[in-house]
Order: structure tokens, then sequence, then C-alpha cells
């Protein structure tokens, strides 16, 4: 317990409110921190009680202390929430983590009115200094732009809020090690987002964050290389199992057939099937398998689309998965 907390507790035990001197202040915090009883420094708080104890001998050091807590009482989540009286939580989306005020553009005053031209003018140079005070230098500036195109990328993918958040971690962390020198903003957080999305277990390719992003695939997978060598970070491999509900959900396909596909693909990874193949044409291949076996037959070129893969891969991975596990298909 710090020596501004029992302050509060010290002015129970008739201590005066002038100020103390350096040596009656250290007695009053000694006198706090131990109990009188036995000498025990293991003192607990109890905020139900309001009252100090001594969890060694049960003394009670000092009671009818003062509650710091709000004044409010809540009996279930809900009324917690509403009454709770706070600001916005931080977030890693925004350059200043959101712990900057904002001066709207309604020019009125808490009821309502018009503001009259002076007070407007005061206000309009408000929040004119206050937008430069946001972004005071390049790396403000930087991040500024970069989280901004992350929001944009990421809203444009439907990807969750998690995915937002910790592909906002990485591109600072990135900012910091000085890794974009050289490189453009776009690639790189284009490339932090898929670095997100595979950390996260979300699954998004590189041609689809390449669609929503003004930069080339190519340039996206050099970035991400380069990113997850430098930042030194664990990205685990995609599992082809996590495109196979999509596939089946974008194909309108039943779920004995997603559950068809995914015990095909179980048995192909217990055997290292899967390893060195892309993903996606794999995870292609076993719903048109299961989609025959099923009897709600889909073209590969419907599954080639869907998966954005060419239907030469579907056929490869498909004799593939026939030949090494067996299965009998009848056309």
């Amino acid at each position: 317990m710090g020596e501004a907390q029992f302050m509060d507790d010290a002015a129970h035990e008739g201590v005066s409110e002038e100020p103390l001197s350096r040596p009656a202040l250290s007695r009053v915090v000694e006198r706090a921190r131990r109990c009188p009883e036995c000498g025990s420094t293991r003192l607990i708080r109890d905020y139900n009680q309001g009252e100090i104890v001594c969890m060694a001998c049960g003394y009670v050091v000092d009671d009818k202390i003062a509650d710091t807590g709000p004044e409010w009482r809540a009996f279930d989540d809900e009324q917690r929430a509403k009454r709770t009286r706070v600001g916005a939580p931080t977030t890693f989306t925004i350059h200043d983590k959101g712990l900057s005020t904002m001066i709207d553009w309604h020019n009125r005053d808490t009821y309502g009115k018009n503001l009259s031209p002076d007070k407007r003018m005061q206000v309009f140079k408000l929040r004119k200094w206050q937008r430069r005070i946001r972004v005071s230098d390049a790396m403000e500036r930087n991040l500024a732009y970069a989280l901004s195109e992350l929001s944009k990328m990421s809203s444009a993918l439907n990807l969750p809020k998690n995915v937002l958040e910790t592909a906002s971690v990485i591109y600072r962390k990135a900012v910091k090690k000085r890794l974009i020198r050289g490189r453009s903003i776009q690639g790189v957080t284009a490339a932090a987002l898929y670095m997100a999305c595979r950390r996260c277990g979300v699954n998004r390719t590189l041609d689809e964050i390449a669609s929503v992003s003004s930069i080339p695939k190519k340039e996206i997978g050099r970035s991400y290389r380069f990113m997850v060598k430098e930042l030194e970070m664990f990205v685990p491999p995609t599992s082809p199992s996590t495109y196979v509900s999509r596939f089946a959900n974008q194909l309108g396909l039943a779920g004995k057939v997603e559950t068809i596909a995914q015990k095909i693909l179980q048995v192909a990874m217990s055997i290292r099937l899967t390893s060195g193949r892309g993903p996606t044409g794999i995870a292609a291949a076993a719903t048109y398998i299961a989609s025959v076996i099923a009897n709600e037959r889909r073209t590969q070129r419907e599954i080639a689309e869907t998966a954005s893969v060419t239907e030469v891969t579907i056929r490869n991975r498909y004799k593939e998965l026939l030949e090494r596990l067996d299965i009998v298909v009848k056309l």
C-alpha cells in the first residue's frame, strides 16, 4: 500500500490536517503499515466493510475508511455498463490510441443553441490547433495515414476487430524498428494485415488483400516475408480446413458436404499430403470430391471461381487425393 493511500487511513487515528514534517509522516505511514497487536505487515483492505484487517491475527487496524469507488451501485452487468462514466477504451487503431479529445463541427453549445460569430471564430481556432497538435511529427503523420488505410482494408474484407487491432500492433512494431524506410506504406500495411489474419486464424489470401489495396500481390508478399524475418514473429501456417467452410457456404452446399471434405483433409494431413501445396487448391479439391460423393455436384469451374484458383490446380489436387487416399468416385 502506498503513502497516499494510508494518509487517508491515518486521518482516522487523530492525525491533524496540518502539513506534517518528514519524520512525523514516516511514523504515521509506518504505524498504518504495521499491525499494532502483532507487528505484522500483512494487511488487507476490506472494501465491503470499510476496514483494514491484519491477516496474521485478525486485528482490525482501522475502520470506517473512505470508499474511493463510485457513488452508484449496480446489480448486473447491464446496469454497470449504463452507469459507468468513462471515456472510450484505448485502441491501437488510432495513432494517438484514442486518448486525445475531439472538437466536433457542430457550432452549437450544450443547450443546442447556435454560437455567436465571436464564439464561432474562437471554436474554429481551437479546432484548427487541436488538429495540428494531434499530428505533431512525421511519425504521427505516418501512423495516422497507415492506420486509416488499415481500417479501410479491414472494412472492405469484413474482418473482425481483433484482426485490425493485431495488424495495428504489428505496423507499430515495424515503425519502431524503422522497417518502413524505402518501402511504400500501402505495401507494409497490407502485409501487416495479412500477417494479422494468419496469426488470428482468419482465412484471407494474398489475392483478396491485394484486391482491396492498390498494391500488387508480388509486392505484398515481398513485404510480408521481410517483416516476418525482421520482426522475428511466429506466423502459423494456413490450414486447408479453414477454407472448406467458406467455400461450402459460398457454393450453397449442405453440411454433410463440408463434413466429408473435412474428413478428407484430416486424412490427407495425417499422411503429409498437404505439405508443400497451396491450402486453397487442396481445400477446393476436397470440396469438389465431397460434393460428388454427397450427390450435390458442382463443376470444377464453379469451385475454381469461388476459391480463386485455376481448374488445372483443382484437377491436379483431385487426382492426388484420389490416388493417395484410395477414394472411389462415381462420375
